[in-house]
């Protein structure tokens, strides 16, 4: 019963929180906190933000194509595992900002214009989407607002990482997996809608 509620709800947002924070402290202390240990971070949680978000994008889909004991649980603890996407990419940006500042050549030779205007959006897109995913704030802006801010900012996102990792794939093909999981998600929520949506029958 303890290992149920903690896999639940709230409790699972505080454990993947202490989770993402841990795994960064260790990143940090591994080599003393330099820009290398910084840059550790900003690549793991990368990899953590693109599992988080797929898991929180996909749940209602998967839901509906493969309804399961897991797929019920998805679905259910969207919401927060929605949020724990929100820290891993708040732990994300705050070492982008350590890296900056301890190596300002180093980060303007990765950084250009445009990415930091499309990661700003992003970021802002974040940010609204986790003040409205309390029920209060969500009662406040209403339900047709607040849908058309989660599937505005859901689908931005989802841009984000293919571009993000699309543009490195010269770098390494294994650059091509996130773009090919983001596709498979487009795809299965197209599925999902099909198959949820009512079948007109001649009279």
């Amino acid at each position: 019963m303890t290992k149920t509620r903690l896999l639940e709800g709230w409790n699972l947002l505080g454990l993947l929180s202490l989770v993402l924070l841990a795994i960064s402290g260790l990143c940090l202390a591994s080599q003393a906190y330099d820009v290398e240990s910084v840059r550790m971070v900003i690549r793991i949680t990368a990899r953590t933000s693109l599992v988080l978000f797929a898991l929180a994008f996909a749940a209602q889909a998967m839901m509906t194509l493969w309804p399961s004991e897991l797929t019920r649980w998805q679905r259910r603890n969207r919401r927060q595992i929605g949020l724990a996407f929100a820290v891993s990419h708040t732990i994300h940006a705050a070492a982008i900002l350590a890296f900056a500042r301890m190596d300002p050549q180093g980060f303007h030779e990765h950084a250009m214009t445009g990415t930091l205007v499309s990661g700003g959006v992003a970021y802002a897109f974040i940010a609204a989407m986790a003040a409205t995913s309390l029920d209060r704030t969500a009662a406040w802006i209403g339900p047709n607002a607040w849908r058309t801010l989660h599937w505005l900012g859901g689908y931005y996102l989802w841009m984000s990482f293919i571009v993000t990792n699309g543009k490195r794939i010269g770098q390494s093909p294994l650059y091509a997996l996130p773009v090919v999981l983001m596709l498979v998600i487009l795809f299965l929520r197209i599925a999902a809608r099909r198959q949820a949506r009512p079948v007109s029958t001649p009279v």
